[in-house]
């Protein structure tokens, strides 16, 4: 029997009825209305100024601004123009950025661990930080910052003077001013290459070890030669430091020199670890002696070096803890080879080319201190609410990553015999960063747009500066605002172009 298929086409619908030409038809509807929308504002915009004889235009930016700026980071008068003090707030604003966002990743890292630490008191002031932090308006921590701590400072006759020729007033904190000459820009160049170098060394060092199971032969050996410069280069700093907390030791002549060799001869026996720790203890105990010796000099001087002393001792019998594992010493790249060559490759081109890198003390005179590079309270206050304030969310992502890696990763590391920080560093906060980044963007980005709030306390940044003094004597809002809302458009796409090219780098690739 023959079967009669139904091969008539289906009925044919009203274009009106097309789910597809109707979805087009939407949308060119909405842009349109989007278009008529703007349309109908800069036209409003454009009478409203022509009502009030106002041009636009963007040829106020090549006119005399006439007002002067606290901290520049260029040269800026009366006399500059506009566009200069466009300059001048954009720098500040990167400049608050980029140190902010460097202390508040370390920070906001040390804090997240610390949160989960199995020592009950560290978690404990992390909790209490990040709690507290979080939830007090960043506005109201800059004023803290501002008023109640930095304006708080003695007069500048009465400057607190920290180690190194650091002075802090009420004025702010000045430091020595580095004064380079020319050819100290070659031994910038060497050093950007060096840590360049350094760092592909490593990476390869550490790839071919994994593949083999070893370092490649020379490395070893670079390693155990540059091991034996760096102790005696530490070595002699270290006695040298010393000399300066024990004046008797100082008086003996070459115990630097001796004292160097010595313990760079100990670094090839089983007895290293020690040669390390005591190192560690002269620098640490030279390094708190003149912190506390500057911050509390109204201690007897026995006290200071005492407190010192012990602080020293501490962190002395942490190292020694450290290196008798050698399960945390093995899993370790030998760090003396990159150390030596990024500290030999600049001073032999500092050598060569006779560069000279002199430092302009600041001196202090009748009302003012002369010399050195002034710190405005202002852009410090900033610095340090951005910093602190940010930290806390960064470090509830740090603490949100971490406890997002599967607990058999953990257990397996430790199967292994690697001790708990290795396990961190090796096993958990690789696989962390994958979740950590996506919100450290985020933060980052808020940081950069948060340094707005400069303003409040008369930090010159963009907003002040651009926004606001330039805005009221120009009176050009539409061309100003336009300007300082791209200059944030792009920091925030810059910012999460390479935030997201680096969470592509260390996402996890399956197989």
């Amino acid at each position: 029997m023959a079967v009669q298929h139904n091969l008539a086409a289906p009925p044919r619908t009203a274009f009106y009825n097309d789910p597809v030409i109707r979805g087009i038809l939407y949308q060119v509807l909405v842009a349109a209305a989007v278009v008529a929308f703007f349309v109908w504002i800069i036209m409003n915009t454009a009478a409203n100024l022509a009502a009030q004889n106002k041009s636009t235009g963007f040829d106020f930016l090549f006119q005399t601004s006439g007002f002067g700026i606290s901290f520049s980071l260029i040269p800026f008068d009366r006399s500059s123009y506009y566009w200069e003090a466009f300059l001048v707030g954009l720098l500040n604003t990167l400049l608050v950025a980029a140190i902010g966002i460097f202390f508040s990743t370390i920070l906001g890292f040390v804090l997240g661990v610390a949160r989960l630490s199995s020592n009950w008191l560290i978690a404990r002031f992390a909790t209490v930080y990040i709690e507290i932090i979080r939830n007090v308006p960043l506005l109201l921590q800059l004023f803290f910052w501002y008023f109640a701590v930095l304006k708080a400072m003695p007069a500048v006759r009465e400057s607190f003077e920290l180690p190194l020729g650091i002075f802090v007033n009420q004025r702010g904190i000045i430091v020595p001013r580095p004064m380079p000459d020319a050819e100290i820009t070659w031994v910038v160049v060497a050093a950007i290459i060096a840590i360049i170098g350094a760092i592909a060394l490593v990476r390869w060092a550490i790839s071919v070890r994994a593949q083999t199971g070893h370092y490649p032969s020379f490395v070893k050996m670079g390693s155990q030669i540059a091991g034996l410069v760096v102790t005696f280069l530490f070595g002699y700093l270290a006695l040298a430091l010393l000399g300066s907390v024990v004046p008797a030791l100082g008086s003996i002549p070459f115990l630097p020199l001796i004292g160097g060799a010595a313990l760079a001869a100990l670094s090839l026996t089983p007895m290293s670890v020690y040669s390390r720790a005591f190192i560690g203890f002269a620098i640490a105990w030279a390094i708190a002696r003149f912190a506390l010796g500057g911050m509390f000099g109204f201690l007897p001087e026995l006290a200071v070096v005492g407190f010192s002393g012990l602080l020293a001792l501490g962190y002395a019998w942490t190292m020694l803890g450290t290196d008798r594992r050698p399960a945390a010493r093995d899993s370790k790249f030998p760090l003396a080879l990159p150390v030596l060559i990024i500290i030999a490759v600049p001073a032999l081109i500092y050598w060569i080319t006779g560069a000279s890198l002199a430092f302009e003390m600041p001196l202090l005179e009748r009302f003012n201190f002369k010399g050195g590079l002034q710190l405005v309270p202002e852009m410090v206050a900033l610095v340090l609410g951005l910093t602190i304030y940010t930290a806390a969310f960064i470090a509830e992502n740090v603490r949100s990553g971490i406890q997002a890696v599967n607990k058999g990763q953990t257990e397996a590391a430790a199967s292994l015999g690697l001790r708990e920080g290795d396990r961190l560093r090796l096993v958990v906060i690789p696989q962390a960063m994958r979740v950590i980044i996506p919100p450290l963007t985020s933060q980052y980005l808020n940081l950069t747009k948060n340094s707005s709030l400069g303003a409040a306390i008369g930090y010159p940044e963009l907003v002040n500066v651009f926004m606001g003094t330039t805005l009221n004597q120009t009176g050009k809002a539409i061309e100003v605002i336009a300007i300082t809302m791209a200059v944030y458009l792009t920091l925030s796409l810059s910012t999460s172009a390479f935030m997201n090219w680096y969470n592509a780098r260390v996402a996890l690739v399956e197989r």
